[in-house]
């Protein structure tokens, strides 16, 4: 089943929309592994999606049995604040300006406070082998910078076509310095069709290489995977569903 419930964001200072799945049928006592993600409207009915197409997470557990909870956070749709929020750094583009990077202060949030609220309020298993982080594009991003600055708390990533524009350098070297827990699972992906000619899959294939090197000389287990068909889509992206859970061990 799908829940929806507002939470507040203190340090944003307003309320956001949390897209939750659990299992339909839970036994006494039964608790699940717990996937955090970003974009959460995107991820489980067509008509909650920003271009009208979703993951279709639901369906695909539903038929794959799949015992676990997924806590998708909305993001913010005013402006760039989807950006900003989503971003770990501040950075200028030319078509949507200066960015302000308030992405630490959102994994900050997820970890400190919408995690204990979540364990609280629902059948989890807490501990961080069961815990991961998960999206798309800057969710991707994101995941990529969760799992790098806090595999502390975060044990799996699915870091799906991640943004690295603008941002690539100051990620990996911040990643590079950060403590790091080697018992760590990594799905990383990017499509070819997400990129203009050779030259910018090229670019884009290395960038995502070079950071599973930097997480593999870490002891992390990392599954990169150019996907030949893929595109910058959540119909796409429904299409790695079975490789993302299956391979994070996210459902058995």
């Amino acid at each position: 089943m799908i829940i929806k419930e507002e939470i507040f964001i203190e340090p944003f200072n307003l309320s956001r929309m949390l897209h939750i799945y659990i299992p339909d049928e839970i036994k006494k006592g039964e608790r699940f592994p717990v996937l955090y993600m970003f974009d959460g409207h995107n991820l489980f009915f067509d008509e909650d999606a920003t271009y009208g197409k979703s993951w279709g997470i639901k369906n695909f557990l539903d038929k794959a049995e799949g015992k676990i909870i997924i806590v998708g956070l909305e993001c913010n749709h005013e402006g760039n604040m989807r950006l900003c929020e989503f971003s770990p750094y501040s950075f200028t583009d030319k078509r949507f300006g200066f960015i302000e990077g308030l992405g630490k202060i959102t994994v900050d949030w997820i970890v400190d406070i919408l995690k204990p609220y979540i364990d609280e309020k629902y059948p989890t298993l807490s501990e961080r082998k069961y815990t991961g982080i998960g999206g798309s594009s800057m969710g991707g991003l994101m995941s990529v910078y969760a799992v790098g600055v806090r595999s502390d708390i975060f044990s799996k990533a699915a870091c799906v076509s991640p943004f690295y524009d603008h941002v690539f350098g100051r990620l990996a070297n911040e990643i590079s310095k950060s403590q790091f827990n080697p018992d760590t699972k990594i799905y990383i992906s990017w499509g070819r069709k997400e990129f203009r000619g050779s030259k910018e899959l090229a670019i884009g294939t290395e960038k995502n290489l070079a950071m599973a090197r930097i997480f593999s000389s870490k002891g992390a287990q990392v599954f990169p995977h150019l996907i030949i068909e893929g595109e910058h889509t959540e119909a796409s992206w429904e299409k790695e569903l079975p490789m993302i859970f299956y391979e994070l061990d996210l459902i058995k």
